[in-house]
């Protein structure tokens, strides 16, 4: 544009498997065609000051956005909703996260959405998303496998406790040596007889 420094340069993705499919829940596939809807009346609205990209997120001349626009724009989402302060890019982790949730961990069908080329990248980034469903998992078979008959209030066989062994002629030296120790040692078990007796 006249009077800037800035250049925007549109590329096309880096690879073939980065121009994909993918299925949009209804509700969201709604409001894109209510985006488009409005983008369409500017379109009309500015005739030719209007510069058709063919962009989904464009300024409203049409324009493409820069990425401080669309940080800035975000942050201000953030703090309206109370969210916590993550950046743009985690919206994919998260949408990645929800769909191996929901799918129970179909690591194909995420791959699909994601993009990722090695379905290994799934798996290295989202092990604990699928350490969670394992432990569904155990819960699961928990449920199913033990509840007919009902053994989980089996337990194993208790381990017999170790006697204790007392050396008489360490704990006499010990007396003889110490009086006190001895004295109180006395006025303990006194102590107890008398308990015993009152009882």
């Amino acid at each position: 544009m006249p009077n800037t420094s800035t250049r925007l340069i549109l590329k096309k993705p880096k690879t073939k498997s980065s121009e994909r499919k993918v299925w949009l829940p209804k509700t969201l596939a709604y409001i894109l065609r209510e985006w488009k809807k409005s983008q369409d009346e500017l379109r009309a609205f500015l005739g030719n000051a209007y510069q058709d990209f063919d962009l989904v997120v464009a300024l409203p001349n049409g324009r493409p956005c820069e990425n401080r626009i669309i940080e800035k724009e975000f942050s201000l989402l953030k703090q309206s909703a109370g969210l916590p302060n993550v950046v743009f890019h985690s919206l994919r982790h998260s949408s990645t996260t929800y769909k191996l949730k929901l799918n129970h961990g179909d690591l194909k069908a995420t791959q699909g959405d994601t993009g990722h080329a090695e379905i290994d990248m799934i798996t290295k980034v989202y092990a604990h998303i699928l350490d969670e469903d394992r432990k569904i998992n155990a819960q699961k078979f928990e449920s199913a496998f033990y509840a007919n008959p009902d053994l989980r209030n089996v337990t194993p066989p208790q381990e017999p406790a170790p006697v204790q062994t007392v050396d008489l002629a360490a704990l006499i030296e010990q007396l003889q040596k110490s009086p006190e120790l001895a004295s109180t040692l006395a006025a303990l078990i006194s102590g107890q007889k008398a308990v015993q007796s009152s009882n």
